[in-house]
């Protein structure tokens, strides 16, 4: 492969939180099924835990056009594995996405939900860095497509009761509203309540390094 033609991003957080990431997926997925990832970034994180979640299938999306090239270039240069499915484009926010139709085998012929359904929907830094519509849609998503038992992951940084749990917090919500006054980082007990009137019951929280959590929701 020529190398001047690597087209793979890379985000510094990545490695420093995939693996705490992957030990708590290890707790809480579901065994078997496919685990939709919702807002894939780069493509590390997937091209990291694949291998180590077997016999689970995952399917990256992210709605921007760069990010899936970039998952697809780490992929072309990963070890081949028939359980990670190539991206898809995948707008949160939107109603009604690609993997509830039937148009998903026009993009990938080979992705089968019928006999490894999706039990499971994880997505990594993407409700601060979005406006609030992709958070609801995200919890929408949830509810239509989980079976009962299937597991909804969050992880990123939280506001706790109204309040930024540490200094770094509160300056990073800062530069993310001057950027979008939509972005901003979420306040947990809001996330937890819109998630529960979509019948996802909060399993657990894990605080996990630089002052982030993993929550874990439920279908019920």
């Amino acid at each position: 492969m020529d190398e001047s033609l690597d087209l793979r991003r890379y985000a510094p957080a990545t490695g420093r939180n995939r693996q705490p990431i992957l030990e708590v997926l290890l707790q809480v997925l579901p065994p078997t099924g496919t685990v939709l990832e919702i807002s894939s970034g780069t493509g590390e994180h997937c091209i990291f835990f694949v291998p180590q979640l077997a016999p689970r299938y995952w399917l990256p999306s992210d709605l921007d056009p760069s990010a899936r090239i970039s998952i697809t270039a780490w992929q072309q240069h990963s070890p081949p594995c028939n359980r990670l499915y190539p991206p898809i484009e995948l707008d949160a926010s939107s109603e009604r996405w690609l993997v509830e139709s039937a148009e998903l085998t026009d993009y990938l012929p080979n992705c089968n939900l019928q006999q490894q359904p999706i039990t499971a929907i994880v997505n990594i830094n993407m409700i601060h860095i979005a406006p609030k519509s992709a958070c609801l849609g995200l919890i929408a998503g949830a509810k239509r497509i989980l079976p009962r038992g299937g597991v909804l992951y969050l992880y990123g940084p939280f506001k706790q009761g109204g309040v930024h749990t540490s200094a770094s917090n509160a300056a990073f919500d800062e530069s993310l509203q001057r950027q979008n006054p939509e972005w901003g980082v979420r306040d947990l007990d809001e996330v937890v309540d819109l998630a529960e009137n979509q019948n996802l019951i909060l399993k657990k929280i894990v605080p996990m390094p630089a002052n982030n959590l993993s929550v874990v929701f439920q279908a019920d």
